[in-house]
């Protein structure tokens, strides 16, 4: 083969690569933003789905914890005369009832947001039971008092866990 075939050759061949390799690479790029955009209109949607589905288990969760706090628990759950260990046993199954009520709320809530509710309620359910043991309470309304002492020296577990709650929420937003 002579120089001139493989220039002649060369000269069909260079443009012919050169334009399918530009066409290549910009319906790589196309393809590429396509599905990208797909996602996203994807994700969007999910998310409008999902928001208030979200919302609604802050909403559940913030509850539960208002009503494990132990001040609105001691008002609704009374001691009607029983021992401070009946009390107790009594006080924290009502916790226990309200945490098995709303734990599937942990699946629209951060590990954090969810570390903390576990926190405020095992918090609450020390207090109770270290009230009840406590030497010189010999009833439930001598618990129910020292709780009520204890949680007005103190800053509830309860209350940092809904304001970390509603940091996380403000987030989501």
């Amino acid at each position: 083969m002579d120089t001139n075939k493989i220039i002649e050759l060369a000269s069909y061949t260079l443009p012919a690569l050169i334009t399918g390799g530009t066409a290549f690479v910009l319906f790589s790029k196309f393809f590429n933003n396509e599905e990208n955009r797909r996602r996203f209109e994807l994700l969007k949607e999910n998310q409008k789905q999902s928001l208030p589905l979200r919302l609604q288990a802050y909403e559940r969760v913030v509850l539960f914890l208002e009503r494990i706090n132990p001040v609105q628990l001691l008002l609704r759950v009374q001691p009607n005369g029983l021992d401070p260990k009946s009390y107790a046993t009594l006080l924290i199954h009502s916790i226990q009832t309200e945490y098995e009520h709303n734990i599937t709320q942990q699946v629209y809530i951060s590990n954090e947001g969810w570390e903390a509710v576990l926190k405020a309620k095992n918090s609450i359910m020390n207090i109770v039971t270290s009230k009840s043991v406590t030497e010189g309470i010999t009833t439930a309304e001598a618990m129910q008092k020292a709780i009520f002492e204890d949680v007005a020296q103190d800053e509830v577990a309860t209350d940092i866990a809904i304001a970390m709650l509603k940091n996380e929420l403000k987030r989501v937003f």
